[in-house]
């Protein structure tokens, strides 16, 4: 619970009538927050509820249209993140924003130019080791960030801003890339924290974790404040309830009893990094159809390499890939999708949609060549927008303007557009990495049922995925993927986030069992 006596201390931070608008759709809505010193304050909310919008206001990215933000009583307009730093305020994001060619000690060090005067680099690195000792957050403060894990990277975001002596961090889905046992880590860590009085605000959709390690919630529906509790008087399905508005069940797994014959089939595949490195080493799977074969890995284990490798994004230097019998080793992009895979990649944005374009018109990028959105040389607008209606209506993406880019979409509604794409054209296997990732309870129920559905009409699914509770509601089968090779196997049954996550961070099969 929050430390101290907050009758009479006035907030940390608090915002009272905040609104703020994007291309005349209001994000937030009249918005009272307040945040005591030494208390870790969740927020929770669908995507495109506006937490991030909120968080933004908090971390001076974004300046609201309306009302007043105060820090400890007094008022306070942020210009920057810059001058919200100064202040006393930092934002962990999920896209890290570090140097990777730099080391820990150097990173932490950017945007401080008095550090460079007043300490020698020896004395740098030792204060980055102490201070990472502190809040158990080892750290090799002489190693560049690219040679890091994804969790360890974190560490560092963290770190730096805790080497700047913030008082008040906002953590962006902060465990959406971490084992089990690193998330446990960084809770005990949130704790210290809040016990030597700063403030946090934890942006979460895992219910059983806002549970664990926050001392009060505050839930945002349509941009607006649709409730506040102290977590010890919460449960889960209440708080779901309040994001969504109705009470939510998520879709169970049963088993598939007719599993069929191999649809993709994976043999002693190699792929390199971008450093040209063997990320994917000899690996081999076999995914039937009617089958959810989940790959569970703490990222930067070859899964990317392992996924765009299939695909034909990245270039196979060993071993084969054969799909319905036939060998379509090293094939392009488009002979893949003709041969039946649909993919959904981890970047939404960045590889899975084009940002720029409308909604309708990224829901037709796969099949603008065929009938009847192409007629000879000419493209018809019109069937874009028919279809584009149809999948728009039936997927429930929410938030379409006629016209508008789809990157102003909600993260939730970004990926029912993409999925609605995906399995909408003609495939046998469908490849999705991390689907869930940073979505809220009721858009992860959606894409939680359109995956086992597509298993149940005999699809082939590969779930390439970080996340152990994703795994573990939608996988038949388990493999664990370290260092580009598969280290265990295990029906879903036999499975346990323990089990995994020992396995995702080296242990062997035996040690694991």
């Amino acid at each position: 619970m929050p430390s101290g006596d907050h009758s009479t201390t006035p907030p940390a931070v608090e915002l009272r009538n905040i609104d703020k608008s994007f291309y005349g759709v209001l994000a937030n809505a009249d918005v009272d927050f307040s945040l005591a010193r030494g208390e870790v304050h969740t927020l929770l909310g669908e995507n495109g509820a506006g937490k991030s919008t909120l968080c933004s206001v908090i971390a001076g990215l974004y300046r609201p249209d309306s009302g007043e933000m105060l820090m400890d009583g007094e008022p306070m307009v942020l210009k920057s993140p810059k001058h919200a730093l100064a202040a006393g305020i930092g934002m962990v994001y999920q896209h890290f924003r570090l140097v990777s060619n730099l080391t820990v000690a150097e990173n932490l060090a950017l945007g401080n130019p008095e550090v460079g005067l007043r300490l020698s680099q020896s004395e740098l690195e030792a204060e980055a080791r102490d201070l990472g000792e502190r809040y158990d957050f080892p750290v090799d403060p002489t190693a560049r960030i690219w040679q890091l894990s994804v969790g360890q990277q974190q560490r560092v975001e963290i770190l730096k801003l805790l080497y700047r002596d913030v008082r008040i961090l906002i953590l962006d889905e902060p465990t959406a890339v971490l084992t089990p046992h690193e998330g446990q880590a960084l809770f005990r860590a949130m704790r210290t924290l809040a016990d030597e009085g700063r403030s946090l605000i934890f942006v979460s959709h895992k219910l059983h974790e806002v549970k664990q390690v926050s001392d009060r919630v505050t839930v945002l529906r349509e941009g607006r404040v649709v409730g506040k509790v102290d977590t010890a008087d919460a449960q889960p399905k209440d708080l779901a309830r309040m994001m969504v508005g109705k009470d939510l069940v998520l879709p169970t797994r049963a088993p598939n009893e007719s599993i069929g014959d191999p649809v993709l089939v994976v043999d002693n595949l190699k792929v390199q990094d971008d450093r040209g490195l063997d990320a994917v080493d000899g690996l081999s799977i076999t995914v039937n159809a009617g089958e959810v074969v989940g790959i569970a890995g703490v990222s930067g284990n070859g899964q990317r390499e392992l996924a765009q490798g299939i695909v034909g994004l990245m270039k196979v230097t060993d071993g084969s890939v054969h799909l319905s019998g036939s060998d379509i080793t090293g094939t392009s992009v488009l002979n893949t999708i003709k041969a039946g895979i649909a993919y959904v990649p981890q970047s939404r944005l960045g590889m899975g949609l084009a940002p720029g374009l409308d909604t309708e018109d990224n829901l037709a990028l796969k099949q603008f060549r065929e009938p009847p959105y192409s007629k000879g040389p000419m493209l018809s607008q019109a069937a874009f927008n028919e279809k584009g209606a149809e999948l728009i209506e039936d997927f429930d993406v929410r938030g379409v303007r006629p016209g508008l880019p789809i990157r102003l979409l909600s993260g939730g509604n970004l990926q029912k557009a993409l999925i609605a794409r995906e399995v909408t054209q003609d495939h046998v296997v469908l490849i999705a990495r991390s689907p869930t990732r940073g979505l809220d309870v009721g858009a992860t129920a959606a894409v939680r049922e359109q995956i086992l559905g597509e298993r149940d009409r005999g699809i082939a699914v590969l779930l390439i995925s970080e996340d152990l509770d994703e795994l573990l509601a939608l996988a038949d089968r388990l493999l664990v993927i370290y260092e580009g090779k598969i280290v265990g196997e295990m029906p879903a049954s036999e499975a346990t986030a323990e089990r995994l996550g020992l396995l995702m961070s080296g242990h062997t099969e035996e040690q694991s069992a």
